[in-house]
C-alpha cells in the first residue's frame, strides 16, 4: 500500500504559476505509476495528468497540455504537477492518485487516493 499527502494549493490570480507536490509514503514508490485528477464545485472528478512508474511517458488532458507540467522524483517519493499559465477555470480540489497495475493505471482507475489540496484562480 502507499499513503499519499498533496500539498501546494493556494489561491493565485490569472496567469499565475503553482507547484503541487504530493508525498507518497510506503513501500516501492518507485513501481506505481501516478496521476493528478481536480474536481470542481458541481462537476465530477476529471483526469488531469498521469506518468509511468517509469517517469518515462506522460499524459495530459487536452485543456491543460503546454500549461502543466507532471514530474516525479523517485528520491524523494514525490510527484509534482507544475502549473503554469493558470486559468479561472483551473480552480478545483487537485488529488494525487496511484497504483502500481498497469492496466488501472492505463484505464484511470487508480487504487490509492491522497485527500486533496484546493487550487483556487481569480480572475
Amino acid at each position: 500500500q502507499v499513503q499519499l499527502v498533496e500539498s501546494g494549493g493556494g489561491l493565485v490570480q490569472a496567469g499565475g504559476s503553482l507547484r503541487l507536490s504530493c508525498a507518497a509514503s510506503g513501500r516501492s514508490f518507485n513501481r506505481y505509476d501516478m496521476a493528478w485528477f481536480r474536481q470542481a464545485p458541481g462537476k465530477e472528478r476529471e483526469f488531469v495528468a498521469a506518468i509511468s512508474w517509469t517517469g518515462g511517458i506522460t499524459y495530459y488532458t487536452d485543456s491543460v497540455k503546454g500549461r502543466f507540467t507532471i514530474s516525479r522524483d523517485d528520491a524523494k517519493n514525490t510527484v509534482y504537477l507544475q502549473m503554469n499559465s493558470l486559468r479561472p477555470e483551473d480552480t478545483a480540489v487537485y488529488y494525487c492518485a496511484a497504483d502500481d497495475d498497469r492496466y488501472r493505471h492505463l484505464v484511470r482507475k487508480y487504487s490509492y487516493w491522497g485527500q486533496g489540496t484546493q487550487v483556487t484562480v481569480s480572475s
